[in-house]
Parts: C-alpha cells; sequence; structure tokens
C-alpha cells in the first residue's frame, strides 16, 4: 500500500471559489482516505490570506512560475508533509486554483489501468531529440553515488553517450581523494570502518573476560596501521568505479566543470587547460562540503574530509558540532581510546527523535565521550603544536586536533549556475527542483545538491536511478522521498524510518498518535558487566485515525542498520500495528523486540522488558 498524496488548500472563508475547491477535496479524501490526504487552510479574511501568499513570499518559495503570479484563491499544491501550517519548502508541486485544483479531482476519479494509486511524475518538456548535434546526451556533473549511478543507468536505458565529469577540489587542509564521491572516500565507508574498530576494541576490553576469554596484550591502537587499510580499501574502490565506468560506455573526465549556457559547459583538467563541451541535457550531481568554522582561527581546523586521512593520531580532539557526523567521528574516536570532547551549541541531532537522541547522548557520556554544552569556539590559536581553544563562555583548553561538524553546502559556488537562469538557496547552496527538474528543463539535480534532499548516499543513487530511467527509458515513476531508513553509526547505533514522535504530533495531531515502546538488554550485553547496566530502546509510532498504520519506528542497540532495514520496506508498503503483532519474532535477537511492543506511553506503565 503507497502512502496517499498530500494535498494543501488555502482560502479566505467566504470566497465560494474557495469553498467549492476545498468541498470536493474533502470528498475526495473521505472517500479514498488510502490515497488522498487534504490540509485546509482557511484564512479569516481575503486581506490575511493576501498578506500570507503575497506579502509574506509563500507563492515566490514555489519552484513553479504559476504560482509566482498566483492572486486569487483558493491556492493548491502538492507536499511532502501534512502539517497544520504551511511550509514552502515541503512543496513538490502547484496544482493552482480552484478550476485547476476541480481539473485535478477530475483526473483522480478516472480510471487508469496501470493506476496504483501513486503519484507520476510530469516534467517539463526540455527540447530532447535523438538527433541533436551535441557532443553528449547525458553529462553528469559530479562522480559521487548518484551521478555514477545515473550515469550508467543512461546508458542501460538506451542514451548513446554520457559522460562523467569528476574532479575534486582540495579541502581547505589539503586533502584530496579519487572518484566515487563523499560516502566512498571522506563519509560512510571510512566511517564505519572506523566506527567497527571501535567495537572490536570495546569487545575486547569490556566483554572478553565475562565470556572466557584471556586477551594477552596491550590493547593500544595503531591509528597509521589503520588509516593505511582503510585507505587502501578505498583506493580499490576507486579504481573499480573507473573499471565499472568504462564496461559501461561512460566516458570519465577528471576536469573541473562550469556553466558558459544551457548546453555548454567549460571545463577546466588538472595541468589548467580550459575546453568546452555539450549536451542535450545535464545533471548537477556535486554533492556538498562541509561548512567552515566562521571564528578567528577557524582555518586551524579541520573537518570530515580529513579526518579519515590523517597521518598520525589525532590525538586529544574537540568535535565541534552535535550533528550525527559530528557524533559518529567522537564516538569512534572515543572508542579507540582517544581523549575526545563535543562542542554542543543547542541540542544533539536535530531533526533526529528528541527522546532517542538524547539517549545517544547519555550512553555516549558514560562511554567517555566529555560534552561541553551551549558554547561553541570564539578563537582558535597555536600553542606549540597544539591549538588553544577559546570558547563562547570564555573557558579555555588545548587540543591536538579540532574537527568541525556543523553542516554541509551544496558545493554549487563555482558552477556558473547564474549563466543557465537557476538560483539557489543563499543559505546552503542548495538548487530547487521539480521531480529533480531546475527551473532550466534540460538541467537536472540529484541528491545532497538539491534542496529538500535527504543527505543519505542511497537517497542520491535511487534518485539518479529513477531520473534516468524517465530521461531514457519512458518511465513516469517519481523519486519517492517518504519512509527512507537512516541510521546513525554513534557508540549505540540509532536506526530510524519514518517520523520522530514530534514530527508525527504536529503532522497527525497527538490525539491521533500513540507510542508503542521498550528498553531491554540486548542478550550479548548481559553477562558483561561494563554493559549489562546499559538499556537498549525501541519505539513504534502509530496513527490511531488511519486503521494504526506505523508512521515510525526507532531503535537504539547494536547492529541497528541491519535491523532497521527489513522494517523500512515494512512501513513503506504501509506497515500496521497489527502486522507487527501477528509477526512471529527471531530468538533470541534484538529485532524482536519491535514485533513484541506492547505498552503505551498513555498507560504510563513500565515499559522495561524482562526475561525471554
Amino acid at each position: 500500500m503507497s502512502s496517499p498524496q498530500i494535498l494543501h488548500i488555502a482560502g479566505w472563508n467566504t470566497c465560494g471559489f474557495y469553498r467549492r475547491a476545498s468541498g470536493v477535496l474533502a470528498s475526495l479524501s473521505l472517500l479514498f482516505p488510502s490515497r488522498l490526504k487534504v490540509v485546509d487552510h482557511c484564512f479569516p479574511t481575503r486581506e490575511e490570506y493576501r498578506s500570507w501568499l503575497i506579502d509574506e513570499q509563500f507563492r515566490d518559495a514555489v519552484n513553479d512560475p504559476r504560482a509566482h503570479s498566483h492572486t486569487s484563491s483558493p491556492f493548491c499544491w502538492v507536499s511532502k508533509r501534512a502539517t497544520s501550517k504551511p511550509l514552502a519548502k515541503d512543496v513538490i508541486g502547484f496544482v493552482g486554483g480552484c478550476d485547476d485544483t476541480l481539473e485535478f479531482c477530475r483526473k483522480f476519479c478516472v480510471p487508469k489501468d496501470d493506476d496504483d494509486g501513486g503519484h507520476k511524475a510530469e516534467m517539463q518538456p526540455d527540447g530532447y531529440t535523438q538527433d541533436h548535434e551535441y557532443d553528449y546526451d547525458l553529462v553528469v556533473i559530479g562522480g559521487g553515488s548518484g551521478g555514477l549511478a545515473a550515469s550508467k543507468e543512461a546508458v542501460k536505458q538506451g542514451a548513446k553517450k554520457v559522460a562523467v565529469l569528476d574532479f575534486v577540489k582540495p579541502s581547505p587542509a589539503g586533502s584530496v581523494w579519487g572518484l566515487g564521491g563523499t560516502c566512498v572516500n571522506v563519509g560512510c565507508i571510512p566511517k564505519k570502518l572506523m566506527h567497527n574498530a571501535a567495537l572490536i576494541r570495546e569487545t575486547i576490553v569490556s566483554d572478553s573476560v565475562a565470556f572466557g576469554l584471556t586477551m594477552g596484550g596491550s590493547t593500544s591502537h595503531s591509528w597509521e596501521d589503520m588509516r593505511q587499510n582503510v585507505q587502501n580499501h578505498i583506493r580499490g574502490l576507486n579504481f573499480k568505479y573507473r573499471v565499472n565506468l568504462r564496461e559501461a560506455g561512460v566516458t570519465y573526465l577528471n576536469k573541473l566543470g562550469k556553466f558558459k549556457d544551457t548546453h555548454t559547459l567549460e571545463v577546466t583538467d588538472k595541468k589548467g587547460n580550459v575546453s568546452e563541451i555539450t549536451a542535450a541535457r545535464f545533471l548537477i550531481a556535486v554533492g556538498g562540503r562541509p561548512t567552515k568554522l566562521d571564528c578567528e582561527g577557524g582555518e586551524l581546523a579541520i573537518s570530515s574530509d580529513d579526518i579519515f586521512s590523517l597521518e598520525k593520531s589525532p590525538g586529544k580532539t574537540l568535535c565541534v558540532g552535535a550533528s550525527y557526523i559530528s557524533l559518529e567521528c567522537a564516538g569512534f574516536l572515543a572508542g579507540l581510546g582517544y581523549d575526545t570532547t563535543v562542542a554542543v551549541r543547542s541540542i544533539l541531532l536535530r531533526g533526529f527523535d528528541r527522546e532517542c537522541a538524547d539517549k545517544i547522548g547519555s550512553y555516549m557520556e558514560d562511554h567517555g565521550v566529555k560534552f561541553r554544552k551551549e558554547v561553541v569556539p570564539k578563537k582558535l590559536e597555536k600553542v606549540d603544536d597544539r591549538i588553544q581553544v577559546t570558547f563562547s563562555d570564555d573557558s579555555q583548553d588545548i587540543y591536538d586536533t579540532v574537527l568541525v561538524a556543523i553542516g554541509r553546502s551544496a558545493d554549487t559556488e563555482k558552477l556558473g549556475l547564474e549563466n543557465v537562469g537557476i538560483a539557489t538557496n543563499q543559505r546552503n547552496g542548495k538548487i530547487p527542483t521539480v521531480f529533480e527538474q531546475t527551473v532550466t528543463p534540460n538541467i537536472y539535480a540529484i541528491g545532497d545538491v538539491m534542496e529538500n534532499c535527504p543527505e543519505l548516499t542511497p537517497v542520491a543513487i535511487q534518485a539518479g536511478l529513477c531520473l534516468a530511467r524517465r530521461l531514457f527509458g519512458g518511465s513516469k515513476e517519481p523519486m519517492d522521498y517518504k519512509n527512507i531508513c537512516t541510521t546513525v553509526f554513534t557508540p549505540i547505533e540509532y536506526g530510524t524510518v519514518g517520523y520522530s514522535e514530534e514530527e508525527a504530533y504536529e503532522v497527525f495531531g497527538k490525539e491521533n498518535i500513540e507510542v508503542y515502546h521498550k528498553s531491554f538488554i540486548p542478550l550479548e550485553w548481559s553477562i558483561s558487566d561494563s554493559r549489562s547496566h546499559h538499556l537498549a530502546f525501541t519505539k513504534a509510532i502509530v496513527d490511531k485515525s488511519n486503521n494504526e498504520r506505523v508512521v515510525g519506528i526507532h531503535f537504539l542497540g547494536p547492529s541497528a542498520g541491519e535491523v532497521m532495514q527489513g522494517y523500512g520496506a515494512a512501513v513503506k508498503k504501509g506497515l500496521t500495528f497489527q502486522d507487527l503483532q501477528d509477526t512471529v519474532g527471531i530468538h533470541p535477537t534484538s529485532s524482536e523486540e519491535i514485533v513484541t511492543l506492547t505498552v503505551t506511553k498513555s498507560s504510563g506503565k513500565d515499559a522495561t522488558a524482562g526475561g525471554c
């Protein structure tokens, strides 16, 4: 069962056109609750409606020229979420006014042979013809996971001439890497390997005696050996990606590109030689780069672009920021035995479930990570070979390494987008799109460079595949950005899919939400003195108004990513709480704790599991 399409409609109370359109939409949502959900925003007066629409610039934030000149009532749009407050960042399509909304309703009711209730991607014509005279059918700018997947799929779907343009600009600290993008070189892959190193050390230190294992010798860690082995693995992947492109018939160009016009790129190779290439279509998949630390001496800090290739041990480390990247790095550094501190301006893991984020913080503190709360660095300065940090509360400390992980910005500044009529978000450099198509129809974007896109490698890959199939294979299927699984690889891993508890209350109404939760001791922790006082945790968030559909699952415990992947598929297919109850668990596993949830938060009962 696919998720219902979410429509928002706004107008003023006494407007006949608004009342007519909203009434028809309300009837459709009542008749087809699994296919359509309608959120009505009714303004008391015409003046208040126009103030919201025009003066507050809601219409200007919608990526559709028709919306920018719309002044009448109603204003109807398709959104990612059913929020009570209109959020421009969630808009994925503009429907129009009264006539357009009624036409939408007519089409909605027309039976189709292939109608599965899903939303089809209707893109603007981009002028593509097979007999064009450009150098390439498609040029992908960016050799990360999404760009590589899109390029190979484009050839598979019939594109004859496809190229991938990839050029890694050095980080401020001078780090460079090969083909494959952030995930492979300075993200997911080295992070997970170093996280695993920390888990292995913790098992040796904390668990070996309890399981009857006598470990001789030292548990000291060689950063240099680990780094070398990790980098060797990455170089093997870089080579494999080059081979895969060649075998797929994709041209690899190690050049930096800048738009000259809508069909021309000016490209520069590593020797500074400049030339031009042309294409019928372009796909921007350049990803993002870490945000720099904006304070005196900020250039002394490194980022996640540098940590995994450091030649020597980071030593005593300050991680600046409370993002998942900061906490993951702090977690594996502390797990490997390094003195590690996290500077937190406000809250941990903004955007994630608050209860789970707080539990992660408590667990990390108990595992040796220090937290400096409600402070940010205001000055960094060299003291011999170390870095003295002065914080916003005027306290000071000295570190060997300062790692900044306060967010990422799209790497679009020097792409020449101003030459092709594409404006980016001034705050983060990201590109607005509708179905991955920019305002310039033959230029597309996927992955971290795209506005309102989850910054996850599998999302970029899937979006690239879907887009290539639409561009060259005749598909109409859009990328589904709902209910995407992710895992945060902190010392206690956190896997999640769907809504956080806070988001569920906002979107569905607190009165419609029930939360089933449980704390438990994973079996593998149970006989280890250093672990058995810790509890893992899980909860399922249920929409009582829609057949107890599960709208969110959260899991804190061992192997959280492995646990959550299967549940993610189930949630995407419309999992209900009854489905969970009807599922027989695999015993003894931590995953079975999800299918044996029975205690609700509203009951006030103790949710700590006991025994088998």
